[in-house]
């Protein structure tokens, strides 16, 4: 059974804060890692108006001095996570899925296709690069075909259609999704009212959570959506083969699927929960296993 809720103080439940405290035995090789949309941004009708709670680019700077490894993997490309997520004042440094970079978060994107190096650049993962033409093209298409209300989300190397301003048009966009699947070879991957395309390749934020946690004693994933599962269930696997301390954290809503709020160890209602459980993992000391 899971574990959820926070107190009217914005602090974790006691049966909260007893699933997270094997994040705290060990800070330096713990991973705190979060999807975007839906944990540290409220969901919104139009993408491109998505925005994280006020003060959650801090916190994110916070947890990184405190933790082994913080980052965000989202479906969001990582010039987007850079310029949400980087405190004022500090110019965008970002570390890869590679060795760490003490003190900053990490932006992984585009569900593990992208990363930001510590210079600022973007790298891509090995052959994903020759499906930015095909995407494009699908984009064009799709957008050419869209009704009024839905929205074609171009990110270069993945293409997303939205649906939450027309829930009417929900079968035409499957079915125009499915037209692109089957000329493209593109893969579909349902999200929160909407449908994402993507190169047909073996990554998504499983195998970038992975990664990023390779070496690390404990971690936690937070996350709102199908989309997720993946990192989850990479969770699951890292605590029964390796031994690894996991904590799967949904964070849900009204709309929130079902099987996001099943997998998981915590649950919390909604994005302000998120940041308040964020916050206090960056306020706590290191405690003694089993204390």
């Amino acid at each position: 059974m899971s574990a959820s809720g926070t107190t009217a103080a914005g602090q974790p439940s006691v049966a909260v804060r007893r699933a997270l405290a094997p994040l705290l035995e060990h800070a330096a090789t713990t991973a705190i890692v979060t999807d975007f949309d839906g944990t540290l941004a409220p969901i919104v009708d139009r993408p491109g108006d998505a925005r994280p709670l006020d003060g959650t680019a801090e916190v994110m700077e916070r947890l990184a001095h405190r933790f082994g490894v913080v980052a965000v993997v989202s479906g969001r490309p990582v010039s987007f996570l850079v310029d949400q997520l980087t405190p004022a004042g500090r110019d965008a440094r970002a570390g890869s899925a590679g060795p760490p970079e003490p003190g900053h978060p990490r932006f992984v994107g585009l569900y593990g296709l992208e990363w930001s190096g510590a210079d600022g650049t973007v790298g891509v993962e090995p052959g994903v690069e020759r499906w930015r033409p095909v995407v494009g093209e699908s984009a064009r298409r799709l957008g050419s075909l869209a009704p009024e209300g839905v929205v074609v989300e171009a990110k270069g190397l993945s293409v997303t259609v939205h649906w939450r301003g027309a829930p009417e048009a929900a079968a035409r966009v499957a079915s125009a999704v499915e037209a692109e699947v089957a000329s493209t070879g593109l893969r579909a991957h349902p999200g929160r009212l909407s449908i994402e395309l993507r190169p047909p390749l073996d990554i998504d934020k499983g195998s970038a959570l992975r990664r990023l946690v390779a070496g690390c004693s404990a971690a936690c994933f937070f996350g709102d959506d199908l989309g997720d599962l993946p990192a989850f269930a990479t969770l699951a696997d890292l605590a029964s083969q390796d031994g690894m301390a996991t904590v799967a954290v949904a964070v849900v809503d009204a709309e929130s699927p079902e099987e996001v709020a099943a997998a998981a160890d915590v649950v919390l209602e909604g994005t302000h929960a998120a940041l308040d459980v964020m916050r206090w993992l960056a306020e706590q000391p290191s405690v003694a296993p089993g204390g």
